[in-house]
């Protein structure tokens, strides 16, 4: 526990990493509107402004989002509450390791005592009070010097996601679900991941951390050294006038590297990780299968119709249709298909093929055509 007499929860900071730019949600996300700025579910919030709201019962106005310079105006007109100071902007993307990394590091200077809660801004999950039952658990295990993960509990056997092994069960007052965490494994093939759900041991990895900074940049110098030297200059200057130039810089030096390999799993495997399994669905958007998953269809039909002022006829017809024009889609006759339309590009493909819409990016980024991501 910390010197002071107060609750863990006291020294809970949340943090919102807000990058990647969603290729395979393409054309509807793009590197100038990515798709935490979207609302995918159809509730009228964006996905950042969800996960916002989430955290804010917990940590109230000690929140602080890293994002891409590009997308400063586009975040603040969603939180307009997020103060300058706890707004990171990356002038590049580095992975995960520099922007959690960072965070962690200017936290740690306003505050060596500070619990961080890492919690990625596009994510999808219900109910919010179980999430916040669990990170509640998270914060009381990481303040007796843990790292802890929230896993997801498995519903099929995925290849998309990374696992989490859980060992014992740790005896920590207010987290009776806490377990230690053996090893973290990576995306495995099917055959594996159906052992891995049937044993019951295993978790998803979502990439949400709790930690204590003090802690997670214990870690991050024994691993990363030259991340640590760099992430530490930029933080000492961060509350000074001398922010911008230092950040301007030393952040292109940054090598790229994702907080699992940099922190995560080294921790591990010294023994400083835990888990707190989350019971509650959870789905990071990946594709547009997911979004169709995410959304029900129209009353009568099998089609998800998603956009203001769509204008869509179907005759059996199913699948998602994604409209950012105000141009008739009609449908006769085609099983799971998915259909955005936007004013500058058009996307057909089916749910059973909608992983595979990164390669269209790709291939238009290799050709030049780079106008329309």
């Amino acid at each position: 526990m910390s010197t002071s007499e107060h609750s863990p929860l006291d020294r809970f900071h949340g943090v919102i990493p807000a990058g990647g730019t969603g290729t395979r949600l393409w054309p509807l996300s793009r590197a100038a509107a990515p798709k935490f700025l979207h609302d995918l579910t159809g509730s009228g919030s964006t996905l950042i402004r969800a996960t916002f709201e989430r955290l804010h019962p917990l940590s109230g106005k000690r929140i602080m989002v890293v994002t891409g310079k590009a997308h400063r105006r586009a975040v603040l007109r969603q939180l307009p509450e997020l103060k300058d100071s706890n707004l990171v902007l990356e002038s590049e993307p580095k992975d995960s390791g520099a922007a959690i990394g960072l965070a962690a590091a200017i936290l740690y200077r306003r505050d060596p005592d500070t619990i961080m809660g890492s919690f990625a801004a596009d994510q999808v999950i219900a109910p919010v009070e179980e999430f916040q039952a669990a990170v509640r658990e998270a914060v009381y295990t990481a303040a007796e010097g843990y790292i802890v993960t929230i896993g997801i509990r498995p519903t099929h056997p995925s290849t998309g996601f990374g696992y989490i092994r859980a060992g014992e069960a740790l005896s920590i007052a207010s987290a009776p679900s806490a377990h230690s965490v053996i090893e973290f494994v990576e995306k495995p093939s099917v055959g594996v991941a159906r052992e891995y759900l049937d044993s019951g041991k295993y978790s998803w990895n979502a990439g949400m951390f709790v930690a204590p900074v003090a802690l997670m940049l214990k870690h991050l110098e024994a691993n990363e050294p030259t991340l640590y030297a760099g992430l530490t200059e930029i933080a000492e200057a961060w509350d000074t006038r001398s922010r911008n130039e230092v950040a301007r810089r030393v952040w292109p030096t940054l090598p790229k590297i994702a907080i699992d390999y940099a922190v995560a799993e080294p921790a591990a495997a010294a023994g400083d990780v835990a888990m707190i399994p989350g019971n509650f669905s959870w789905d990071d958007v990946g594709d547009f299968a997911a979004i169709g998953r995410l959304n029900p269809a129209m009353e009568n039909s099998e089609l998800t119709v998603m956009g203001e002022g769509a204008r869509v006829f179907s005759e059996n017809a199913s699948g998602i249709v994604v409209s950012d024009t105000k141009r008739v889609i009609a449908l006769i006759g085609i099983d799971d298909v998915v259909i955005v339309d936007t004013p500058d590009a058009l996307l057909v493909t089916t749910k059973e093929h909608a992983q595979e819409v990164k390669k269209a990016v790709e291939s238009l980024r290799a050709s030049g055509d780079v106008d329309v991501l």
